[in-house]
């Protein structure tokens, strides 16, 4: 399904037990939008919902939609820390195209 490297899986866990509510695990999905069609979409969920593919990396429990799971089907999720700024990074093998920036892509 999906990756999240050590360091995602870091920055993850460093976010879940900072909540101020219980986190079970991060929703990761594919809502329509972006400069290229498409973009990634992240929340902590309090639980995973009935139709979720649910996919345990390390400490990280990652809840995926099935209308999302076809397109993020070998993505790996990077966290990067860098003196330009910190975030998420993905890696998309079913993208055609994506923007410059990195957070929207088309299929």
């Amino acid at each position: 399904m999906l990756t999240l490297t050590e360091s995602a899986q870091t920055a993850v866990d460093r976010f879940i037990q900072g909540a101020e509510e219980p986190v079970q695990g991060l929703r990761i999905s594919v809502t329509g939008g972006g400069c290229s069609g498409m973009q990634y979409a992240m929340a902590l969920e309090a639980e995973a919902k009935t139709e979720d593919t649910v996919v345990e990396c390390g400490p990280v429990k990652v809840f995926v939609d099935p209308q999302s799971a076809p397109m993020l089907s070998g993505v790996i999720v990077d966290f990067l820390d860098s003196m330009e700024g910190s975030g998420f990074k993905f890696e998309n093998p079913n993208a055609t195209n994506s923007c410059g920036c990195g957070s929207s892509f088309s299929c």
